[in-house]
Order: C-alpha cells, then sequence, then structure tokens
C-alpha cells in the first residue's frame, strides 16, 4: 500500500487564540506520533497545494467563499464569524490548503498514483455550510472533494463517512438531495450543532447515539446499519471525515472510543473500499482536541490505511 499524508506549514499559521480548542497544535501532535511509532517515513509526504475557485464553487455560494477571503485581518488581529470560529491572517490561506489537499489527494488516489490518503490539514470542514462557515469550520474539505471526484473527474457514485463525535450537518446538507452520493456516520446527540435527525434512508444513515456511548455500541452501527448501505450503495470512492473527538479522553464530547475503534472501523472502510471501490480512499482530519489522544487516534487510522 502507498499511503500518502497533505498537509503544508500555513494550515498551522491559521490560530484563533490560545484559547481555542482547534488550535495548530493539533497537527504538530499527529506528526509527532507518527515519528514516534516510527512510521512516518513509510508514508508518502505530499504538499498541500492551494485549492482552485472553481472547486469551492462547487460545494459553497460566491458568498460564503468572500466570508473568508474578504474579512482576512491584519497580522495579528482577529475577526470573528461566530461565537467559535474567527479568522487570523493566515486563515483564508490555511483554508486554501485544506480544501486544497482534499481535492489533490483525490486526483492522486484516481490518477494511481498512491493507494489512499490522510490529509492532516485544518480547518476542519464537516460544519461549513454551503451558505456559510460555522463551527470551527471555513470550506467544507470532503464536501469540496468529493464534489470534485463527481463532476469533474467522472464518477458516479461516492461514499462518505464521518466519524467525529458531532454532526457533520454541513456535509449532509451538501448531499442530501445528491442520488450519486451516500453519507453514513454516527454523532453524539444532543450536541453541537444540535441539528434534529433526518430519517435514514438509501443515501443518508447518520446515526445519533447519546453521551457515553463506547466503542461496542458504535461497531455494532458500523455492522448492522453502515455496511449493508455501503455495500448496497456500491461506492466507486470513499472519502472519510476523520474526527477523533469521540475518544473517551476528549472532553469536547462525552463519547468512549479509544483507538482499537478507530483501526477497526477503518479497516472495515478499507473492505468495502477494496470491493467496490478499487480501495480509493481519501481521508481529511476533522475534530479532536485531547493532543495526546488525537495523535494516537490519527496514527491508528493511519496505520490501517497503509496496512502496517
Amino acid at each position: 500500500m502507498t499511503t500518502a499524508i497533505y498537509s503544508h506549514p500555513d494550515c498551522q499559521r491559521h490560530d484563533m487564540g490560545d484559547w481555542h480548542p482547534e488550535s495548530p497544535a493539533r497537527l504538530q501532535a499527529i506528526a509527532d506520533q507518527l515519528i514516534g511509532s516510527h512510521i512516518s517515513d513509510l508514508l508518502e509526504h505530499r504538499e498541500a497545494p492551494l485549492v482552485a475557485l472553481s472547486d469551492l464553487e462547487r460545494n459553497h455560494s460566491k458568498n460564503a467563499i468572500a466570508i473568508v477571503r474578504d474579512n482576512v485581518p491584519a497580522e495579528g488581529d482577529t475577526y470573528p464569524l461566530d461565537s467559535d470560529t474567527s479568522l487570523n491572517a493566515w486563515s483564508w490561506r490555511a483554508a486554501q490548503r485544506a480544501a486544497g489537499a482534499a481535492v489533490a489527494a483525490t486526483n492522486a488516489v484516481l490518477d494511481g498514483e498512491i493507494d489512499n490518503a490522510f490529509c492532516s490539514v485544518r480547518p476542519p470542514g464537516h460544519h461549513a455550510r454551503p451558505i456559510e462557515p460555522m463551527g470551527f469550520c471555513l470550506f467544507n474539505n470532503i464536501a469540496v472533494a468529493a464534489k470534485h471526484a463527481l463532476d469533474v473527474r467522472g464518477l458516479s457514485r461516492v461514499a462518505i463517512v464521518d466519524f467525529d463525535v458531532h454532526h457533520g450537518n454541513g456535509t449532509e446538507e451538501s448531499f442530501l438531495h445528491e442520488p450519486r452520493a451516500l453519507m453514513v456516520s454516527f454523532y453524539q446527540h444532543p450536541l453541537y450543532p444540535y441539528s434534529e435527525p433526518q430519517p435514514i434512508s438509501e443515501h443518508l444513515v447518520n446515526v445519533p447515539v447519546p453521551a457515553h456511548t463506547k466503542g461496542d455500541v458504535v461497531r455494532q452501527i458500523v455492522t448492522e446499519q453502515w455496511l449493508p448501505a455501503l455495500h448496497a450503495f456500491k461506492p466507486e470512492m470513499i472519502f472519510i471525515s476523520a474526527g477523533f473527538d469521540a475518544h473517551r479522553e476528549d472532553d469536547i464530547g462525552g463519547m468512549g472510543l479509544v483507538e482499537a475503534d478507530y483501526a477497526w472501523m477503518t479497516e472495515q472502510i478499507m473492505a468495502v473500499a477494496r470491493q467496490h471501490a478499487g480501495g480509493r480512499i481519501v481521508s481529511c482530519l476533522e475534530g479532536g482536541y485531547s493532543l495526546s489522544a488525537l495523535g494516537r487516534s490519527a496514527v491508528a487510522h493511519i496505520k490501517a490505511l497503509a496496512e502496517l
């Protein structure tokens, strides 16, 4: 297996303040754990390019893009977009890199240059709505990449798997009426963004779970609900919104997953991808705010992707 890691220093320059859990230290925690686990040198490291405006516009309105691009403050200042999302001088550039990584990884996987990829980028994306940024997220990296795969690369069916503790409301909204996409997830409910669950359908299997849910329940959801839907849909490529904030050490949520659960979920997704999608997977970092748990969980996910 050839697994690529996409990242860029610009993604660490986006900074919403020392108090903010979505911090530049998150990417360093992953990089440190990759080195500490002795697998960094076994992966292909690639630089995230800037996303094309046309790719952003497939998922986001011109106004949503302008909200980020046109409000970048001077060096040392911040510009609040909502109560927990703000911009600094590097935020537009970082957001371009994060979405650009997802698109570049999609192209590289489809072109056969690599088997799969993990985009170690920030800001995260799955709360970003087509019409506005929200919830730490500026652009929806996974949605941008999935629409590129469909509309530019000509795929007929893509699946999106989201295992963040929070509901990927922006992704759900982006694909709610798109028959070429299937989204599967679990998420703690009630919890931010406090959206009402949508009925489960052949294109949407987003399963709310209560606080304190542990890995055994999540594995049952994957086995009994995700996998049948994924096999029935037969995706040609799978995108993963890889949030690690459902970990039992992460205080931003209240679930009880551990590293082994993330590795197991990744293995199940890979089996689906091998059967239906030629193994093609692109994964993008979403949440995960306990730095040690984030690093360990991301490494478990990446090791499973790389079959190490």
